[in-house]
Formats: C-alpha cells, sequence, structure tokens
C-alpha cells in the first residue's frame, strides 16, 4: 500500500486549520467577513507552529524534483527539440 504524499497532508491539514474556526465563527454568529479574516490568521498562525516538519518535508521534495541530478527529457522533447534546431538551420 502506498502512503499518502506528504503535499495532500499539508493541504488538508491547512484547509482544516482554516475551515474549523471559520465554521465555529460562523456558527457563533460572527460576522462573515471577520470570522473569515480571524480564520484565515488563526490557521496561518496554527500552520507555521505547527506544521513546520510537513513544510519542510514538501519544501526539500519540491527542491528535490526541480534540482535532479540527470533532468527528466522524455522522447518526445528530444524530437521537438531537434525539430526547432532543424527549422533554425534552415531559416
Amino acid at each position: 500500500m502506498k502512503s499518502v504524499p506528504v503535499w495532500i497532508w499539508y493541504t488538508v491539514l491547512r484547509v482544516l486549520l482554516f475551515a474549523v474556526p471559520l465554521a465555529v465563527l460562523l456558527i457563533a454568529g460572527v460576522d462573515p467577513l471577520v470570522s473569515t479574516i480571524v480564520a484565515a490568521v488563526f490557521g496561518l498562525s496554527a500552520s507555521l507552529l505547527f506544521l513546520r516538519r510537513p513544510r519542510e518535508s514538501m519544501a526539500s521534495d519540491l527542491y528535490a524534483a526541480r534540482h535532479r541530478e540527470t533532468p527528466l527529457v522524455a522522447e518526445d522533447d528530444e524530437v521537438e527539440d531537434a525539430a526547432i534546431e532543424r527549422d533554425a538551420r534552415d531559416r
């Protein structure tokens, strides 16, 4: 069984950290604009405090994907590059 990627966990937790306070404030009868602002500030603050490890893991995964040792080249990319170079030489 494959594990769930860290970006999915991080995204779900971030949404929950916003949605739960928003729902509580709206149920309590607080103005929707104020509820949204308070929930956004709470979600941002809580995610910075409590989601450090998933955020760093996601950042390192993104860095590794962008800075591979060998670039990921598909056969189509090589064919397109050759066609572009051939067209540039013909002009």
